[in-house]
């Protein structure tokens, strides 16, 4: 198997050189040199709460949330209170990003109504479990509470949600182990009745954010709960997303089936469920193919096992201290006959200037921006090219108006990469791919995979890091990536420290050629990282990431990480503007995720503030 690594990062500006709180050592993997984040129940172990982090109404009254008076009308409206910290504002907005992503559940800044989601910081993670209709409902985001899949879980208990090991029909699937529970807290493990709740036709679900974890309110003699499959023992208690049934549930339960910022995603495994349109000028086409002679020899749903690899030195100043992405090659080798399906054109054939256009179903969007997620395999000339269009339609122009929104071209690689493209249509609309045959030779052509379109804001970079698992070997291994700006003209670079149990991530201020036009230090900024799961529906990926903020009043200094510029084979020098005093937090920070003067951020940028989104995503070829 071989492990490959990426780097994405959107609207980026960072702080100095001093990290933020909010370590980074659970990025990756466990073991005894991880520094562990605290789970929900470890959290709050010293208050008094239902099932460990549910806030139930006076009396105690344990609710029935069949009833459509405990579903909230949506959009869910909802105040973030002045008490939580920045990071926290932006995990919860991420939150609900990722919720609209896979869900129909909106939400909305409260104007006028009734009955409104009131977050606060508190002590602990909690939430009271459906609409209680009582007007500013509380959720609790506290200290250590900051996670997105905790953030989660407790929105999905607003929403209507028990527990999943508390179903009246958990005995078939695990079992309580009642003597391993600490004195005083087997109340947390009480079942819900059939009249109380419903399943709502969803099998019982051990991948699921509302499962607690096998050692919760443990007294230390062991696991509390033990899953009846037993490969699923380590995997109850995962933080990293809304598992595929916990998606179906919430959909269930409010009565649709679409998301409300999912447009389409397709790897071409069945060509009529894409729906896309062929046309060609010349003799070659799009061809839906299994593998093409001179690469790629799998698709990308179902990359093949086995790959030929050429390590990449670390050592190597050319491959991770460049100014752009590296672009060396690994060979892959044949793969087995029950491999995927990706289209191909191939330039190797015709004249310059032949193509093809290969068109998706028109889509009509809800906001005025949305991002394209796709994979190609570059096999052809320097000098092809892939062009990314949209065609928008109106009444008056039923042809629609053709918009170049990207480009790729450059010498082959023999991969697959990942590749995103910011599109920005307000009117009904389909993606155009459109292949030209360049200038010069070529032995290949290129190729499409794993599509995704959907209404969100797309990373700014990608850093593919190559031969990942065979430089994860060496222990305290080092990666750098190359000089990267911000919208906003900072320069940043972003490391990668391998050690044997964990992978740490990081990021600092580079010296660039805007560094006397700009404010320094820059707080204010957010910085996510995040570990992307390999399914290539964009929708079903559990994902893990950790958010950290440049919040000039919660610094970190054990995280100082200045001494780097020396470490291993960095060679990008820091900055060195004279210093001035941080700025306040800039006003009207109420005005929610639609408001542009947040955080500072693009008024495109509608439910994630952070000004800094960073994405490590690691991908596990199988």
């Amino acid at each position: 198997m071989t492990l490959y690594a990426f780097l994405l990062l959107s609207v980026i500006s960072q702080h100095t050189l001093t990290m933020p709180t909010s370590t980074v050592g659970d990025i990756a993997g466990a073991g005894e040199e991880e520094e562990r984040y605290p789970d929900i129940t470890e959290i709050n172990k010293d208050l008094d709460l239902h099932e460990g982090d549910i806030m139930l109404p006076s009396g105690g009254a344990r609710n029935t949330i069949l009833g459509d008076q405990y579903r909230w009308g949506i959009p869910v409206p909802y105040v973030l209170d002045e008490s939580l910290d920045m990071n926290a504002k932006g995990i919860i907005l991420r939150a609900m990003e990722q919720i609209r992503l896979k869900t129909c559940v909106d939400f909305k800044p409260r104007e006028a109504e009734p009955n409104y989601l009131f977050i606060i910081e508190d002590e602990g993670c909690y939430s009271y479990v459906g609409n209680q209709r009582w007007g500013n409902q509380s959720l609790s985001i506290g200290l250590g509470c900051g996670h997105i899949a905790i953030i989660e879980h407790e929105f999905l208990h607003a929403l209507g949600f028990w527990h999943e090991q508390s179903r009246y029909d958990r005995d078939d699937h695990v079992t309580i182990v009642w003597e391993n529970i600490e004195e005083g807290k087997e109340h947390n493990f009480e079942k819900r009745s059939a009249s109380q709740t419903s399943t709502l036709g969803t099998p019982f679900d051990y991948t699921s954010v509302m499962h607690y974890g096998k050692e919760d309110f443990t007294n230390g003699n062991g696991s509390t709960i033990i899953t009846k499959q037993p490969e699923y023992q380590d995997v109850i208690g995962q933080r990293l997303d809304m598992s595929s049934n916990d998606v179906l549930k919430l959909n269930t339960l409010y009565n649709c089936t679409s998301a409300v910022t999912f447009l389409e995603t397709c790897s071409f495994e069945d060509i009529q469920e894409c729906g896309m349109t062929l046309s060609a000028s010349g003799n070659a086409s799009w061809e839906r193919v299994g593998s093409v002679q001179e690469g790629p020899n799998s698709d990308h749903t179902k990359l093949g096992p086995l790959w030929d690899t050429d390590p990449v030195s670390v050592d190597n100043s050319t491959t991770f201290q460049n100014e752009t992405a590296p672009t060396s090659a690994t060979n892959m080798s044949t793969t087995d006959s029950d491999g995927g399906f990706f289209m191909h054109y191939s330039t190797a054939t015709g004249k310059e200037g032949d193509g093809a256009k290969m068109e998706s179903v028109r889509k009509t969007p809800r906001r005025q921006f949305q991002c394209l997620q796709l994979f190609y395999y570059h096999s052809g000339g320097d000098q092809d090219l892939l062009n990314i269009w949209i065609r928008e339609y109106d009444d008056n122009n039923p042809k629609g108006t053709p918009r170049l929104m990207g480009q790729i071209t450059g010498p082959p690689a023999s991969y697959w990469q990942l590749h995103h493209v910011s599109l920005n249509a307000t009117k009904t609309f389909q993606v155009e791919f459109e292949v030209r045959k360049g200038a010069g030779p070529s032995t290949g052509g290129v190729s499409i995979d794993d599509i995704n379109l959907s209404e969100t804001e797309c990373p700014h970079h990608t850093w593919q890091i190559r031969d990942f698992e065979n430089v994860a070997k060496n222990t305290d291994t080092w990666l750098f990536s190359p000089r990267h700006y911000s919208r906003d003209g900072y320069a940043y670079q972003l490391m990668v420290v391998l050690r044997s149990s964990y992978i740490g991530v990081y990021a600092r201020l580079l010296s660039g050629k805007y560094d006397d036009q700009l404010q320094w230090p820059c707080p204010w900024r957010q910085i996510t990282f995040l570990l992307m799961d390999q399914n290539p529906n964009i929708q079903l990926r559990m994902s893990k990431q950790n958010s950290i903020s440049t919040d000039p009043e919660q610094i970190d200094y054990k995280n100082d990480i200045s001494s780097l510029q020396c470490a291993g084979n960095n060679l990008l020098p820091c900055p060195t503007p004279p210093p001035q005093d941080f700025t306040p937090l800039p006003s009207k920070q109420e005005e929610g995720p639609y408001s542009a003067s947040l955080f500072d951020f693009s008024s495109g940028l509608v439910s994630t503030p952070a000004i800094i989104v960073m994405a490590l995503m690691l991908w596990l070829i199988h």
